[in-house]
């Protein structure tokens, strides 16, 4: 049985494409790699690359990518709508096929080992991989950012799982971690009162009573002049991405205002749109093999 492991660091750097662009090639110098997906926001100057392939493969290549993002990124100069603390911000692996969570996690060791030895980055392992039960959600790790991290590194609670207590001066530190298969799922809101995206965001996410396998922020998309509810649907199966919408939807009402529009960053499982299909349409009896490509298949 093959074994399959994807890959979907998250880099602090949506805007210079000639930087996306070498630090695609720096994954691609791994033979046994494939590039599934590369998406680039310029508001929130964030892009996330998502590969397949075997451990080791993935291993090096994810290494290879932070080592060129700390050669071109530079997190003093650095802005953006997206929480980030590392010019590599977030490497988490996915099992995929033959892999077993704990594989996942032994590989996110040896990484984080790597990083932190090799390049001088600090590095925190999140969710999975976590050695501090606090540290299994990442907007713990990533609390405060790269300027509120330099200032408290130092502090017991804050130490690195690899490295040294302190941030690298312009590639900052990275979580490397392992999690299950999630969709990164941001809602457009017809206003700039950001105020507004907040307090939905804050509605729906499981750290504040909301949905347990919701993630969300209210962020702004400046160039456009547009509130944002930013959300990680970590579950599609618990709670689908229609229900995510649409409960967006109505709190938005409350405050006035429609969505306007929305977006899924990266790869989706099908599974998951067949169901905004199946609650769209109101579909009965719906089955996959019905999907003419699945057939095909």
């Amino acid at each position: 049985m093959n074994k399959l492991v994807e890959c979907i660091p998250n880099f602090s750097e949506g805007r210079r494409q000639e930087v996306i662009a070498e630090i695609l090639s720096a994954i691609r110098e791994v033979a046994g790699v494939k590039i599934l997906d590369c998406s680039s926001d310029t508001s929130h100057n964030r892009s996330v690359i998502t590969f397949l392939g075997g451990p080791e493969d993935v291993k090096r290549a994810a290494f290879q990518a932070a080592a060129k993002a700390k050669e071109l990124i530079n997190l003093t100069t650095h802005c953006g709508e997206h929480p980030r603390m590392g010019a590599v911000d977030v490497i988490p692996f996915v099992p995929v096929e033959g892999v077993s969570m704990e594989e996942c996690v032994e590989l996110a060791l040896q990484l984080g080992r790597d990083i932190a030895e090799k390049l001088d980055i600090p590095v925190y392992l999140y969710e999975a991989a976590a050695t501090r039960p606090e540290r299994k959600n990442l907007a713990n790790v990533r609390k405060g950012e790269f300027e509120g991290l330099r200032d408290t590194i130092h502090l017991e609670e804050r130490k690195p799982d690899f490295g040294f207590a302190r941030v690298h001066p312009s590639a900052g530190a990275v979580a490397v971690g392992v999690r299950s298969p999630l969709i990164a799922y941001n809602i457009n809101l017809a206003t700039s009162d950001l105020g507004i995206a907040r307090k939905i965001a804050k509605s729906i996410r499981g750290s504040s009573g909301g949905y347990p396998s919701i993630k969300a922020l209210g962020v702004m998309l400046e160039d456009r002049q547009t509130a944002q509810v930013s959300i990680n649907v970590c579950d599609f199966r618990e709670v689908s991405l229609p229900r995510v919408f649409e409960t967006v939807r109505r709190e938005a009402a409350r405050y006035g205002v429609n969505v306007c529009g929305s977006e899924i960053v990266g790869l989706v499982p099908q599974e998951a749109l067949i169901d905004t299909v199946e609650f769209y349409l109101q579909l009965e009896n719906f089955q996959k093999e019905q999907i003419l490509e699945n057939r095909l298949q």
